[in-house]
């Protein structure tokens, strides 16, 4: 267990120094949710509504902070792919040195980028007149369950970028990140489309998460009449856990067979 810490510790550094000398990558993180914090609050949430009343700008905010999380999958795609098109990912394979830290370094390293991203996102959710009304330690939990998504899709995300050595593929899970994020309760209320897309969009993963962190941040928008909706923090950390429990032994199956 020391060993396999010892060496996490290390590539954890070695991940966080790539993003040190990257600020492009680390500016893109950053820069990209802000710029869709002011389309969606100045310049489209003018004609959206929030169910029940309320801050069209406190029921966005908790959605821009999922979708940011969601936005993980891809660049930890990327990353995973640069190292194995690199050889680094070979190289590490054959090091005496514990297989699991490969996999919770990456961990490691995104979380700590995710927590970066979510305070920035916070201070422009302030900014634009976003503001949690629950306790510390809802807001807290509400910050947890966010990381606990996060998780659960770099786990997927780390799965992908050993299964192709395609960077196309890349492009095609960054398209597909925005139907999943849209296809939810980010940016509208699920109970304004069609009963049917309203059904799909909350049995979404994303919704669970979102719907949460608005109960839990005490914002507008998190009633809801389905089941799902209803338990939104239970279903918030059941989702990542099912998630975690398909891609984490996936991930290191795939991660032994490199190669054969």
């Amino acid at each position: 267990m020391r060993w396999a810490l010892e060496d996490g510790w290390t590539l954890t550094g070695r991940y966080l120094a790539q993003l040190a000398r990257r600020p492009a990558r680390l500016a893109g993180v950053v820069a990209f949710p802000i710029l869709m914090v002011l389309i969606f609050a100045y310049l489209l949430g003018g004609g959206m509504s929030v169910p029940g009343g309320g801050s069209y700008q406190e029921f966005l905010m908790p959605g821009m902070f999922a979708m940011t999380m969601a936005f993980g999958l891809s660049g930890t795609m990327i990353a995973v792919l640069d190292d194995t098109g690199k050889g680094v990912t070979d190289r590490f394979r054959s090091l005496p040195m514990a297989p699991s830290a490969v996999f919770t370094g990456r961990v490691a390293a995104d979380l700590v980028n995710a927590v970066l991203a979510l305070a920035v996102l916070v201070g422009c959710g302030f900014a634009v007149g976003w503001r949690p009304h629950g306790s510390l330690g809802e807001t807290l939990a509400a910050l947890g369950l966010l990381l606990l998504l996060r998780t659960a899709l770099v786990w997927a995300g780390i799965y992908l970028g050993l299964l192709t050595s395609d960077p196309a593929m890349v492009s095609l899970v960054q398209t597909l990140e925005f139907p999943f994020g849209f296809l939810s309760g980010a940016f509208v209320a699920t109970s304004t489309m069609p009963a049917w897309l309203g059904t799909v969009a909350e049995w979404n993963p994303l919704s669970s998460t979102v719907t949460a962190a608005r109960v839990l941040f005490g914002n507008p928008g998190a009633a809801g009449t389905s089941w799902v909706s209803t338990h939104a923090v239970p279903m918030a950390v059941v989702w990542p856990l099912v998630l975690l429990a398909v891609f984490v032994p996936l991930t290191v199956r795939r991660y032994r067979r490199l190669g054969n």
